[in-house]
């Protein structure tokens, strides 16, 4: 399918789309017969069978969002690696988080041995239009990002419509502040420390980085951070005319809102990723967000998932489903080679 064509005056505008489990559901089903080369019969059939799993979960269980996720997180190993579920980063509903501990930090917790290695750390936000989904539907990021060595921390934040912009953002910022004040205790390195995002999620922490002002009042700077990684961002559309508009101020000028017209302080490293095939978020985003991020001095490289829609951008982070698209590839070069 072709990306929404548009004209260079609404070059700031998303094509946006309430986006649910039955689309990402729909995405994998047509992935996977055109994979028989990469996969096994019994490892297709495995993935087929958790994704309609995860469709009958769907039907039946109508109050339950991202089942589709629940299917991908079936099909996800742990690879060793452990989880500290439901940690406090502040004292209103949502702000919590998990975190994800590498196999090799895991054994010498369990066997309570001395632990004299830190870890690098990352801190990933989830998307969902910014009332959707949870730091549960994401288990499978912060378990791919843990075997790859990283202490990862998969936070949750306050949803619209009861919570619009900016209280997202700042629990956001909230989680990021913890999470860096707090590295040491959980074996992390805070000077080696990553945000990343994805959707709605990375306009969060695009949001929560580049503007000083979000950060400030946790004692922080962006400049704390070493980098910053954002999938398939809307960081630069017009919520009055392309949905969500229930997640952000009644009358709000988007242009005292988008990230690429708030940057403020000296910047991290960014790595901004777009999907060849996403009908929901135009790559016009990142392209606008860059820009601006340039101007402003910080030093950023872009990058096409290719193959990837909206929904496999993030959902091939989960290891067994890598083969559909090198966006786990992608982000762990990025960390390897900046942190």
């Amino acid at each position: 399918m072709e990306k929404t064509k548009i004209s260079s005056a609404e070059r700031n505008i998303t094509t946006w789309a309430e986006y649910s489990d039955r689309d990402l559901i729909s995405e994998l089903k047509q992935t996977l017969p055109q994979q028989g080369s990469a996969l096994s019969k019994a490892a297709r059939f495995g993935i087929a069978m958790a994704v309609l799993v995860g469709m009958t979960t769907w039907v039946t269980q109508e109050a339950k969002a991202f089942s589709a996720l629940n299917a991908v997180n079936r099909i996800s190993s742990s690879g060793g690696v452990s989880v500290q579920k439901d940690i406090l980063y502040g004292d209103e509903p949502l702000q919590d988080l998990d975190l994800y501990f590498p196999k090799p930090l895991t054994d010498q917790l369990n066997h309570q041995s001395a632990i004299t290695t830190t870890y690098p750390l990352v801190i990933f936000v989830h998307g969902g239009s910014w009332k959707n989904g949870s730091k549960d539907d994401y288990a499978f990021v912060g378990q791919s990002l843990a075997k790859a060595g990283y202490v990862t921390a998969v936070i949750n934040y306050r949803k619209a419509p009861e919570h619009v912009y900016p209280d997202y953002v700042n629990d956001t910022a909230k989680a990021i502040a913890w999470s860096y004040h707090n590295a040491p205790s959980f074996f992390a390195n805070p000077n080696k420390m990553a945000v990343m995002g994805h959707s709605a999620g990375a306009f969060n922490m695009m949001a929560a980085v580049s503007n000083a002002d979000f950060l400030a009042p946790f004692g922080m700077k962006p400049s704390d951070i070493k980098a910053v990684i954002g999938i398939a961002g809307p960081y630069s559309y017009d919520f009055r005319r392309y949905g969500s508009s229930d997640a952000f101020p009644k009358d709000a000028d988007p242009n005292k809102i988008m990230p690429n017209h708030l940057i403020k302080g000296d910047q991290p490293a960014y790595l901004l990723l777009t999907a060849e095939k996403d009908t929901v978020v135009h790559d016009s985003n990142t392209l606008i967000m860059t820009e601006a991020l340039k101007a402003h001095g910080a030093q950023v490289i872009t990058g096409e998932i290719k193959g990837a829609s909206h929904a496999t951008s993030i959902g091939a982070m989960a290891t067994p489903l890598q083969w559909l698209n090198n966006v786990r590839a992608q982000v762990l070069d990025y960390l390897a080679a900046t942190l």
